[in-house]
């Protein structure tokens, strides 16, 4: 819905500015310049013409914001849940915000002003109530997803297996510890004999703050491989790596969940746009981005 007040034209306005200088100079019965009347009547008028500007600047804002914090690996699938739901509601303005689920959770511990978080592990959904700004009623799963070994396209370093990361000679990336993807991948190596748990994190020569960093470096060639998950290999990079499956006895399944900020001062509108998430439309555009959709009546 539109906000402001109707413009009078810029014909209306010079006129009412006129009218009005008048009337102040009868009323104080002064004498003045002609060049100071000029000079108020113009001021007057464009006075007027910001004031119509201002106004139009108004009317062409949306009515409701509502800030979502998303986990990285959301980047590109929240980014068109947002274009479909800001269609179905106009009068809604999605802002969405990208980081480590690690990183969101201090941000929102901390006080961050937010309606919706959507976390790619339980573990940081579970920092943020033991802060008091989600109430465990509110936490919904809404996606899952797997963990995949990347490597650069034509796989320089022949790896075939989680073991082969690590081989001698070759450059590993995870990212940071903290952030999910990398609990996660800690879980996977951890199933494996302690020796090669000791080489694979030996070939560890980068830890990136989120799993996307991961993904991109591996497509430009930084590194030999990186684990990240299988919805991080998205078509802009489908060209440019490889994905060596993790076997599912040692894979694991990555639960997302979303809550309402037990602060917002959107919670309804928030709580519209977490049932579009799990409705079968969004769990359709998730699902097209390579999540696993943890609806029932949703086909995969």
């Amino acid at each position: 819905m539109k906000r402001g007040l109707p413009g009078k034209g810029n014909a209306g306005v010079a006129r009412t500015a006129f009218h009005t200088i008048s009337l102040i100079l009868r009323f104080m019965k002064m004498r003045i310049s002609r060049q100071l009347i000029i000079y108020l009547l113009v001021v007057g008028i464009i006075f007027g013409l910001a004031s119509c500007r201002y106004i139009r600047e108004i009317d062409s804002r949306k009515t409701d914001e509502l800030i979502v914090f998303a986990a990285a690996s959301l980047t590109d699938s929240f980014a068109e849940l947002e274009n479909v739901f800001e269609k179905n509601y106009p009068d809604v303005d999605l802002i969405l915000h990208f980081a480590s689920s690690s990183q969101l959770a201090t941000q929102l511990s901390e006080g961050v002003t937010a309606d919706v978080f959507a976390s790619a592990n339980e573990n940081q959904m579970q920092v943020v109530m033991s802060n008091g700004r989600v109430d465990p009623a509110e936490v919904r799963s809404f996606i899952a997803n797997e963990l995949t070994i990347v490597v650069p396209a034509g796989n320089p370093a022949n790896i075939q297996t989680i073991d082969d990361l690590g081989n001698a000679n070759v450059s590993l990336l995870l990212a940071v510890e903290g952030v999910p993807v990398r609990d996660y991948a800690d879980q996977i190596i951890h199933t494996l004999p302690g020796s090669n748990q000791k080489a694979i994190y030996d070939n560890l020569v980068s830890e990136e703050s989120n799993v996307r960093q991961v993904s991109t470096k591996i497509a430009l060639g930084e590194a030999d491989a990186g684990i990240v998950y299988t919805s991080d290999i998205t078509p802009d990079i489908t060209g440019l790596v490889e994905k060596i499956e993790i076997p599912e006895s040692l894979n694991v399944i990555a639960s997302y969940p979303i809550a309402v900020i037990e602060d917002s001062k959107a919670r309804e509108l928030a709580r519209v746009f977490i049932d579009f998430v799990l409705g079968e439309t969004g769990q359709e555009i998730l699902m097209d981005w390579g999540f696993i959709s943890v609806q029932p009546d949703v086909a995969y």
